[in-house]
């Protein structure tokens, strides 16, 4: 026996209808056409699927079995049918994101809230980018954004910029380097040195300081939360090098002091990297709009 949908739909909308003549018109096809259906498919089953001379018309236990199935079968076709539309259309799909930089999280989460209220449909999942290797996951598409300052070559992939960023120092207020105008590396060899539970390469102040000073401070403590790092900070418990988008109420605080990295400072750039195929997406070009505009509020704050 060869069952189609068109044989699932007819047996429901028969039933639904209670006569051959409702649902012929409810289906838009003749009353004939929809007879010779139905023929057709009990010539197929080899049982009747309809109990004859019955008002309104009845389904036989045979038609009944049929209609169980087509009740299961058809809500999933749809459904399939619905999310193929709006992959097509782009409003729904999948949206993992590898977060490079331990405190994107502070930032990202208010884009990914507004990103919410126009995408309700878009899978959105976070992971630290910093437990994995993000780049080989994003290309073997296992996540679909990476957020990272460390730009690479990759065929098919795009680093789209997202915005600058300075590393920033910060201290308590009394702490002895808060009478300088800058921080140097030199200024770190005496000084316990709080960071995110990281590897050192992946720390700016490590990465561009540091490491190419060849300067190691006298201890460092890894802290997972940014909170507990500037509590840690404001009780002269250590010092810490922030991004200046995480220590922009602080600079305001009578507990702390930030200063430059250097007379010139260090600035970053985050990025964005996205698969080729994905930057025409509606909601991933939404998303990176809306990483813009937190940006621009980052940067006027």
């Amino acid at each position: 026996m060869h069952i189609e949908f068109r044989h699932l739909r007819t047996i429901q909308a028969i039933h639904e209808a209670g006569g051959l003549a409702r649902a012929a018109e409810a289906m838009n096809i003749t009353q004939s056409a929809l007879s010779h259906q139905v023929k057709g498919l009990e010539e197929q089953a080899g049982v009747e699927l309809f109990v004859r001379r019955s008002k309104p018309l009845k389904l036989s236990p045979a038609g009944q079995r049929l209609l169980k199935l087509a009740q299961q079968v058809l809500p999933q076709v749809q459904a399939l049918q619905d999310e193929f539309s709006g992959l097509r259309a782009g409003s729904t799909g999948r949206m993992h994101i590898a977060i490079e930089c331990h405190a994107c999280f502070e930032w990202l989460f208010p884009v990914l809230e507004q990103f919410r209220r126009s995408f309700m449909d878009v899978d959105v999942d976070i992971r630290p980018g910093l437990a994995f290797d993000a780049l080989p996951a994003l290309l073997r598409e296992e996540v679909d954004l990476v957020v990272s300052s460390d730009p690479e070559d990759l065929p098919g992939v795009e680093f789209v910029e997202l915005f600058d960023y300075k590393a920033v120092f910060v201290a308590a207020s009394t702490h002895p380097l808060a009478a300088k105008t800058h921080v140097d590396a030199a200024d770190f060899r005496r000084e316990t040195l709080i960071t995110y539970p990281v590897e050192r390469s992946r720390l700016d102040v490590f990465s561009q300081l540091l490491i190419p000073a060849k300067v190691e401070p006298v201890a460092i403590r890894q802290v997972e939360l940014t909170a507990v790092i500037l509590l840690l900070v404001a009780s002269n418990r250590g010092v810490a090098v922030l991004p200046d988008w995480v220590v922009r109420e602080v600079k305001y605080s009578s507990d702390y002091v930030t200063r430059p990295l250097t007379k010139d400072g260090i600035t970053r750039r985050l990025y964005a990297a996205v698969r080729s195929d994905d930057l025409d997406k509606p909601y991933m070009k939404k998303l990176l709009s809306l990483a813009g505009e937190e940006a621009r509020k980052l940067q006027s704050a």
